[in-house]
């Protein structure tokens, strides 16, 4: 199955990818209310916004935490 630390390390970063596309939803709906659209519009502004993250970003920032945390 692997070793414990990289399943730890691989939940960590899923994790971290789960909580931008959330927040990435949030805010996308958000904006494209304030925008004035449609429903509709609403949610393909919702994937718009998921579609377009950088999840190596999100992995590295994830990883520079986590070595941070590791160092306390």
């Amino acid at each position: 199955m692997g070793r414990p630390e990289s399943r730890q390390a691989l939940h960590a970063a899923a994790e971290a990818v789960r909580r931008a596309c959330l927040r990435a939803a949030m805010d996308g709906y958000e904006r494209a209310g304030l925008g004035g659209l449609c429903e509709e519009g609403r949610w393909e502004m919702v994937i718009d916004a998921i579609r377009s993250l950088d999840v190596d970003a999100i992995v590295r920032e994830d990883a520079a935490g986590s070595k941070t945390s590791e160092a306390s």
